[in-house]
């Protein structure tokens, strides 16, 4: 504009200066003046120009270093100037306002996705199409021993040596469409996952997110269930199998042979009998496993009038084989639960250590209370002792030491399962120590009231 100005007023006072000049002939005057007044007007305007591109500059540079510092810029818009920049720095303050509200928006929002992903109990893992890690959370990394920060730009080989996992999201990768699989996984502890993974962008930089599972649990269950039933018909097949036999032998002859009739009766009987025990003790540990319901009252137990119950119950069995039982050291002592458990409990202890004893031996009982807060009981005999393997097994359900003589004797494999888990289920601890040719001793700690 000032340009403009200075050449609506040079022009005309130029042609005002060399109009003598002109109209008298004197050219070289006329000349030397015209080029003292461009030359002036020259200079006038490279000054100008100057000043104003050195303002434009000046508010240029405010520009680029505020939209620069964006989201969260400090440096301040330039005041006043040309109308097309005071137009242009509102416009910038709008859209700072913007992008400030959606960074802080994408921020948050990914706290809080970081944060719900690294509070799951499930492993996840994303990687991008050459199978990089992009992000795993702690699960993850707690589940392989690994670090969640270091995990970031790693291959996956580097981070997991699983080719279960590699093979998933190759798949999940190449072809785009959801993956679901039960893997099994050494490097996990040889824990058992369901995995499910899904594609992640769209070609040609798609990659892969994949979660996983815990359910080893399950499958030990499900494990658990198999062998169980497994180990229930193994027990039945053989008392109904002799109970069969014995019964066809008798409908074929056997009844007129007196001889042996009363005897095949008796082992038809003892068969019978063991039948009963079988199927009360699945009854039992059906009602332990059934955490539905309604678990009955609790109360106070005299300790020592449950052991005298055990006693009377096994009084007969260990009279028939000149078993000595000795309750002298049992001293008054109380605790809280449901008494037929815990009779339960000591019948299968004494009822075992008269079973599984040498005949003439002895069964020791004592209960009494250790201090203030706990209760002891436990069961010794006198008999030939469990072998140190087996020690650690004698509690899984089915497991008899010596299945030979288990099975004369009326074992079920079942006594003591339901032992720990009645224990247990009032809080207490059971423990077995045990010599070979010296015999065992059950443990039986309870709190005390």
């Amino acid at each position: 504009m000032a340009l403009l100005l200075l050449i609506l007023v040079g022009v005309p006072a130029t042609l005002v200066l060399l109009n003598d000049d002109m109209i008298a002939g004197r050219a070289y005057d006329a000349a030397v003046k015209l080029a003292i007044v461009l030359a002036i007007v020259g200079a006038t305007g490279l000054i100008l120009t100057y000043s104003v591109s050195a303002r434009w500059a000046e508010r240029t540079r405010l520009l680029e270093e505020f939209v620069a510092g964006l989201p969260n810029t400090q440096n301040p818009l330039p005041e006043g100037g040309p109308e097309e920049l005071q137009t242009l720095a509102k416009s910038m303050r709008a859209m700072a306002s913007r992008v400030t509200e959606v960074v802080e928006r994408a921020n948050l929002e990914l706290s809080r996705r970081e944060t719900i992903l690294a509070c799951m109990a499930e492993g996840v893992l994303s990687v991008d199409t050459q199978l990089r890690v992009n992000f795993c959370n702690d699960a993850f990394a707690a589940a392989f021993g690994t670090r969640t920060r270091s995990s970031e730009g790693r291959s996956l080989y580097e981070l997991v040596r699983e080719p279960a996992l590699r093979e998933i999201l190759e798949r999940v990768v190449t072809s785009g469409a959801p993956e679901k699989d039960l893997v099994r996984l050494p490097s996990a502890a040889g824990r058992w996952f369901e995995a499910r993974a899904l594609p992640l962008g769209h070609e040609p930089r798609r990659g892969a997110v994949i979660a996983l599972h815990d359910v080893t649990d399950i499958q030990h269950q499900e494990q658990m269930r198999k062998d169980f039933v497994a180990d229930v018909s193994h027990e039945l097949r053989t008392p109904l199998a002799a109970i069969r036999g014995y019964a066809e032998t008798l409908l074929d002859g056997g009844l007129e042979d007196e001889q042996n009739n009363r005897r095949f009766v008796e082992i038809i009987f003892s068969h019978a009998v063991r039948l009963n025990s079988i199927a009360s003790d699945l009854l039992v540990i059906s009602e332990l496993d059934n955490k539905s319901a309604p678990s009955p009252p609790i109360e106070r137990i005299a300790v020592l009038d449950v052991v005298h119950t055990a006693l009377t119950t096994v009084e007969k069995s260990a009279a028939e084989r000149g078993i000595r039982v000795n309750a002298d050291n049992c001293l008054p002592c109380y605790v809280n639960g449901v008494r037929f458990r815990l009779e339960q409990v000591m019948v299968n202890l004494v009822d075992n250590a008269v079973k599984f004893n040498r005949p003439d031996g002895e069964v020791v009982v004592e209960c009494g209370p250790i201090n203030q807060e706990l209760v002891r009981v436990s069961v010794a005999d006198s008999g030939i002792g469990i072998p140190n393997d087996d020690l650690k097994r004698i509690f899984e359900r089915f497991y008899r030491v010596d299945k030979a003589r288990s099975r004369p004797a009326g074992g079920t494999g079942l006594g003591l399962p339901i032992v720990k888990e009645v224990v247990e289920g009032m809080g207490g601890t059971v423990t077995v120590e045990s010599t070979l040719g010296r015999g065992s001793k059950f443990t039986v700690t309870l709190r005390s009231v």
